[in-house]
């Protein structure tokens, strides 16, 4: 613990507040908007428990942003559904994108109109998918209660749990003192990376020509 605190004495300082501030924007942009299509938000989670487990207060913080993280889950997956529903039954996707696609946002309405509460429900735990779920289920007219209960369960058991998993697991890499400042390390390593590259791919993937896509109304069944 004195060497996780020697080694990461500027996370230290700043608390659990930069934390909180990390965790809640990017569940919030994953759930909402399009650029969550290229965010870690999986290994951000898993993250954030390890760090907070290196910090005194941590064993009180992780709680309460599991808590804070659901919020955010749920208010995100509600304005991408606003913001797919006042689209229409037309979403823009990218020629040739990655992951912004025609195919993409096709499939995600064949999932919804198949499966209906449980894609909504299973598309928490598929990174591009999670994203795409809310807009698609509000450009397809999807029946808004259940598309809220299924999103709502998805979240209490998406984010809270992986920031749990991530807390415990750093309460057991302190038991060797040199483990959990290393790991910290490299898993703040690749969340940087993969958020610079995220954002980077993002801009590329928008700057493809548009493509407007039909999506249709799902089984109110």
């Amino acid at each position: 613990m004195i060497l996780a605190a020697e080694t990461f004495g500027p996370l230290e300082a700043a608390g659990p507040a930069l934390v909180w501030l990390v965790v809640v924007t990017f569940v919030f942009v994953e759930c909402a908007i399009i650029l969550g299509l290229f965010l870690p938000g999986d290994s951000m989670l898993l993250t954030a428990g390890v760090v907070l487990a290196a910090h005194h207060s941590g064993a009180a913080q992780v709680w309460a942003l599991a808590v804070g993280a659901m919020v955010a889950a749920i208010a995100g997956n509600q304005v991408g559904y606003v913001i797919g529903h006042r689209r229409g039954h037309h979403l823009i996707a990218r020629r040739n994108g990655r992951y912004l696609n025609a195919a993409n946002l096709r499939k995600v309405n064949v999932l919804l109109d198949r499966y209906g509460f449980w894609a909504v429900l299973i598309a928490r735990w598929i990174p591009w998918v999670r994203t795409l779920s809310p807009l698609v289920a509000g450009a397809a007219r999807m029946n808004h209660t259940r598309y809220t209960i299924a999103s709502t369960i998805g979240a209490i058991l998406w984010a809270p749990v992986l920031l749990l998993v991530g807390f415990y697991f750093g309460e057991y890499l302190e038991r060797v003192s040199w483990l959990l400042p290393t790991v910290l390390a490299v898993m703040a390593a690749v969340l940087v990376v993969g958020t610079v590259l995220g954002v980077r791919q993002y801009r590329i993937e928008m700057a493809r020509p548009a493509v407007d896509v039909e999506i249709a109304d799902v089984d109110p069944d």
